[in-house]
């Protein structure tokens, strides 16, 4: 198959890519935590930076035995309950903090304009849920003419499965090989390659390890679409900026 001169589409990833909430996200976290008597620390990071709220409750869950007196986590009914419970006051804290206002990450304003004005078709692909997406593109990213967002709530299974970004590039009409993934975390990197989508990571809390399909760029400001279209065309490509760890 002859390599498109440029993206059919680039799918973006939200948090810790477009807008600068990861640290929202893990002070959401840190405070739910507390709240279960566990101090979040960089060894629970694998498990919240770039994971979906499912996957973050449940590992509080599983860290705190289950969550409160009430809620012991014995059995298969008690766990469920309080990692619902769980799952909605993550969602909920994040949300009211999203909502109060989120800032772009450096280049993405930018960025975005440009694939605009090229006539470039851009989405949104996310792991966040319904709720979070809608406040966020409501606010922060108002005025940005995606073709679509994609949630947590819209596929199966989310980031780090294959599922969003195939069911992206399937509502692009293209093959994956021929969309550009940007990503932050290793979580939603995993998740395009499992795709198959050539991906650009830019990345935020995280390191994210170099690999076959992976293009790396120190902040979106050194992005435009050249960049995104020289990662379609480099399938192990040159590591721009510091190695990542």
């Amino acid at each position: 198959m002859k390599t498109p001169a440029v993206p059919a589409a680039v799918l973006f990833d939200m948090d810790g890519t477009l807008v600068d909430t990861e640290v929202l996200w893990w002070e959401t976290a840190r405070e739910v935590a507390a709240g279960l008597g566990h101090r979040l620390t960089d060894a629970d990071a694998p498990e919240v930076v770039g994971r979906a709220v499912a996957d973050t409750a449940a590992h509080l869950i599983e860290v705190t035995g289950g969550g409160s007196p009430a809620l012991p986590g014995t059995a298969a009914d008690d766990r469920a309950a309080a990692l619902a419970r769980t799952a909605a006051e993550l969602t909920d804290s994040f949300f009211r903090k999203v909502d109060a206002g989120a800032p772009l990450r450096p280049g993405a304003a930018a960025l975005l304009a440009s694939l605009e004005g090229a006539g470039v078709p851009f989405a949104l692909v996310s792991a966040s849920p319904r709720s979070v997406v809608d406040a966020v593109v409501a606010g922060s990213l108002a005025g940005v003419d995606f073709a679509f967002t994609l949630s947590a709530d819209d596929t199966v299974r989310t980031k780090p499965h294959p599922d969003p970004y195939r069911a992206a590039a399937e509502r692009f009409a293209a093959e994956p090989s021929a969309c550009v993934a940007v990503e932050d975390s290793p979580d939603g990197t995993a998740s395009a390659d499992a795709a198959g989508c050539a991906v650009l990571v830019v990345p935020s809390l995280l390191p994210v390890a170099p690999g076959r399909g992976r293009t790396f760029a120190r902040s979106l400001e050194e992005v435009d679409l050249g960049v995104l279209s020289d990662c379609l065309r480099r399938p192990n490509p040159e590591i721009q900026g510091p190695k990542p760890a």
